[in-house]
């Protein structure tokens, strides 16, 4: 079974990142829970510091539509 260096990245970026991504919502999360941010500042720490993140989804779902 040889894999490819091309597929070794792809794993990395798709699960990798993925697996950050996740633990970024967490401390998210956390943050917000400590601070006792309430509801509306919750929504504030999660658009804000997640609003980085939604690039690289956006870019991966364009990818698997045109099938790039």
């Amino acid at each position: 079974m040889n894999i490819t260096e091309e597929q070794i990245t792809e794993i990395g970026m798709t699960w990798g990142v993925t697996a950050l991504i996740v633990y970024m919502l967490f401390i998210i999360w956390n943050l917000a829970k400590t601070s006792k941010a309430g509801r509306f500042g919750t929504f504030v720490l999660f658009f804000v510091l997640a609003f980085g993140m939604l690039g690289f989804i956006a870019k991966s779902i364009i990818q698997w539509f045109f099938g790039m």
